[in-house]
């Protein structure tokens, strides 16, 4: 296999990792339609790891084809799940629900990330590339998360880098010209125009954290139905639960076996 292809498949021997970073700042309880962001996001996830579950059941057996953490962070870190959990054993545990708490300190939860994957990364050496996925309202406070998003993306399997995907929980519509139909929606790229106020201004920023789409990721989320771009990159303006659902999918679309 090439090196960085992307194209390792996940399976019993070669899980797929994916680690969940979630903002919990005070700021995801407002409403955004008639549920708190928080809600949403918990609602998300929950279908995400059942949708890893039904993906990973063959008869009345679970093989552990993808392994998973989840921390939620604002100006502490919370290790949801107790570690890396592969999602045979994450089926039968109750994910500890999101609690609201004070502000946004991004660099403090993907430095916890980091420190993760570097204990860990030597066991997914022949693994698919893992994989983070962090979803935010709001603009960081403190230091910026920047430095430890790059050392996370210069982590290497044979696979290819560790991917780094952002959903940014906003009500308003900060790509310019719209999405439209969600299926059709060509996705974000470095020609996408977010609008020209200090929620567009970070999403920018988010934009310049995000992986590049890889190539097999972009095959499964064709069959899924979307349309997005080749060249898009992993990052998605997460507008509502149909979205942000998106995201998830985005998130869990390594190749299986």
């Amino acid at each position: 296999m090439t090196y960085g292809a992307y194209a390792q498949l996940a399976t019993a021997t070669t899980p797929a990792l994916i680690v969940y970073l979630i903002d919990i700042s005070k700021s995801m309880g407002l409403l955004s339609g008639t549920k708190r962001r928080i809600d949403i996001v918990q609602e998300a996830l929950s279908v995400a790891l059942r949708r890893m579950v039904f993906l990973s059941t063959r008869g009345s057996r679970i093989s552990p084809r993808y392994h998973v953490a989840i921390y939620a962070y604002s100006e502490r870190v919370y290790d949801l799940v107790g570690g890396i959990q592969p999602i045979d054993r994450l089926a039968s545990l109750e994910v500890s629900k999101l609690e609201l708490d004070t502000t946004t300190n991004t660099a403090l939860g993907f430095q916890h990330v980091e420190e993760l994957l570097k204990e860990h990364i030597g066991r997914y050496q022949t693994c698919p590339a893992p994989l983070v996925c962090h979803l935010t309202d709001g603009q960081f406070t403190g230091a910026d998360p920047a430095p430890a998003v790059k050392r996370i993306q210069a982590l290497k399997v044979n696979d290819g880098a560790v991917l780094v995907e952002n959903i940014f929980l906003n009500d308003k519509m900060l790509v310019v010209g719209g999405i439209g139909d969600l299926k059709s929606w060509s996705g974000i790229t470095q020609d996408t125009r977010f609008t020209d106020d200090d929620d567009g201004r970070y999403a920018h920023h988010l934009r310049g954290l995000s992986s590049p789409l890889p190539a097999s990721y972009h095959s499964v989320m064709m069959q899924q139905g979307y349309r997005i771009a080749p060249n898009s990159v992993m990052m998605l303006p997460g507008m509502d639960l149909s979205l942000i659902e998106m995201g998830f999918v985005m998130s869990a679309a390594t190749r299986i076996r």
